[in-house]
C-alpha cells in the first residue's frame, strides 16, 4: 500500500537478509524497499530506493555499522536507523555510541551474527520499524500506518504473570487496593490533593532512547526533585546508557544500584532485567532491585515502579508515561493518581508508539498529555510547584 514503511535491510549475511526480509513481509504496513550486503551498498542504494528506515548490522565487511553511522550523518541522512546486531550482546558501549551516532534504538540478535532464531524478536522489530517509520513519514508529510493498540477494557483484569504477586500484590495489600483489577474508564477519585512534589518516576519503552535524550538535555539545572526511571532495555546495557544521557544532562544520571539513596538532583534508570522499586528507609528513600517474576510482560516494569511510588510517596509523586509499546505502566499510573499524585502522558503526535500513553489516557490515568518537546519543561514546573 502507499501508506507502507518501506525498510532497507543491511547486513552481510545473506541469510539473515532474507529472514529479515520475511518478517517484514508477512507484517501489515511495512514492505522491503531493497538489501545490502555493507554500509557502502547501503548508501549506494538509499538515494534510489529512498526508504523510510533503515536495519542495521554492526559487524560488517568495507564499511561496519558504526561507519556507516558516521557518513549518514556526514551527508544529513535523516532516515532512521535501527540497530540489530550481535555485538550488542559484547559492547554495550559501541551499541551507545551508534545511538549517539544518531541511531534510534537497538535489538540483540538472540545467537550471534547468523540468528536462525530472529523470529523470537520479530514482534519488537516490527514495532519498531513501524513506529520509528511511519514517525519519519508522517514528518515528510506522507500517511503512515497506524500501530494496533488493544487497549484494556472496562473492568477487565490486567495481564499477570505467573508469580505476579510477589511485586505488584504486595503492594497492592500493603494499599489496602485492588491495584491489578481495570481502570475505570473515567478518572479515579483521589484520595487526597496533590503535595509538595518528591519524587518523579518514568516509565518508558520503544523510542525511549531518543526521547529521554531530549527530555534530560533540557531539564533544569536546578531541579531538586530525584527522578527514577523503567526504560525497557537488556540486561548489560543500562550502565552504559545512563552514562550516555549523563553527558548531556545537566543533572547526575546513574544506573540503579541496590540500596541507592533516593537523592535531590540524580536521575537513576532500571538495570535491564531487575525491577526498580522505592521503599523509606528512616527519613529518606532507598531503591530496591529484584528479580520477581516479569509483571506487565517486562522485568524492569513499569507497573512495578508505579506501584511502589504511589505506595511510599502517596501525594507527593510525578508520575509519567511515555512512548512504548503495549500497556506496561498504565494501570499503576493510575494509582499515583489516585493516591493524589500527578500524572502526565506523552502526546499521539509526539511519541513514536503510542501505546502505553494510550492505554493510560484511555483508562482514565493521565491528568495532561504533553508534546516530547515541552515534557521537560513540565515536568520542572509541576516538579517546583509550591503547594
Amino acid at each position: 500500500m502507499a501508506d507502507d514503511v518501506s525498510v532497507l535491510i543491511v547486513d552481510d549475511s545473506a541469510l539473515m537478509r532474507n529472514l529479515i526480509g520475511r518478517m517484514i513481509e508477512a507484517t501489515p504496513g511495512l514492505v522491503i524497499a531493497e538489501k545490502a550486503m555493507n554500509g557502502a551498498f547501503a548508501l549506494q542504494k538509499i538515494p534510489r530506493v529512498n526508504p523510510d528506515i533503515i536495519v542495521l548490522d554492526l559487524e560488517m565487511p568495507e564499511m561496519n555499522g558504526i561507519e556507516f553511522l558516521k557518513e549518514r550523518k556526514k551527508q544529513g541522512i535523516k532516515i532512521p536507523v535501527v540497530i540489530l546486531s550481535s555485538i550488542a550482546a559484547k559492547g554495550a558501549e559501541i551499541t551507545m555510541e551508534a545511538l549517539a551516532l544518531g541511531a534510534s534504538d537497538f535489538i540483540q540478535k538472540p545467537s550471534g551474527s547468523v540468528s536462525e532464531d530472529i523470529h523470537t524478536v520479530k514482534d519488537t522489530l516490527t514495532g519498531m520499524l513501524l513506529g520509528y517509520g511511519g514517525q519519519y513519514r508522517r514528518a515528510q508529510g506522507k500517511a503512515a500506518p497506524v500501530i494496533p493498540v488493544e487497549p484494556l477494557k472496562k473492568h477487565e483484569p490486567a495481564p499477570a504473570s505467573s508469580g505476579e504477586t510477589s511485586s505488584i500484590r504486595r503492594i497492592e495489600s500493603a494499599l489496602g487496593m485492588n491495584l491489578a483489577g481495570g481502570g475505570p474508564a473515567k478518572p479515579p477519585t483521589p484520595l487526597r490533593k496533590p503535595g509538595a512534589i518528591e519524587i518523579i518516576a518514568i516509565g518508558i519503552s520503544t523510542g525511549g532512547p531518543d526521547a529521554l535524550r531530549v527530555v534530560f538535555s533540557k531539564l533544569d539545572a536546578d531541579l531538586k526533585t530525584p527522578i527514577v526511571v523503567v526504560q525497557h532495555m537488556p540486561p548489560g546495557f543500562t550502565s552504559e546508557f545512563a552514562k550516555s544521557l549523563d553527558r548531556i544532562c545537566p543533572l547526575t544520571v546513574k544506573e540503579a544500584e541496590e540500596g541507592d539513596a533516593i537523592q535531590p538532583g540524580r536521575i537513576l534508570i532500571a538495570q535491564g532485567n531487575k525491577h526498580l522499586e522505592v521503599e523509606r528507609k528512616g527519613v529518606s528513600a532507598v531503591v530496591r532491585l529484584s528479580s520477581d517474576p516479569l509483571v506487565s510482560g517486562h522485568r524492569p516494569s513499569a507497573d512495578v515502579l508505579f506501584a511502589s511510588v504511589a505506595m511510599t510517596y502517596t501525594n507527593h509523586a510525578l508520575g509519567v508515561i511515555m512512548t512504548g509499546m503495549g500497556r506496561d505502566g498504565a494501570q499503576q499510573l493510575g494509582t499515583i493518581f489516585k493516591e493524589g499524585g500527578i500524572t502526565l502522558g506523552q502526546d499521539e503526535a509526539s511519541a513514536v508508539v503510542y501505546g502505553m500513553p494510550r492505554v493510560a489516557y484511555e483508562l482514565g490515568h493521565v491528568m495532561e498529555q504533553v508534546s516530547l518537546d515541552k515534557m521537560a519543561s513540565r515536568i520542572c514546573s509541576v516538579a517546583k510547584a509550591v503547594r
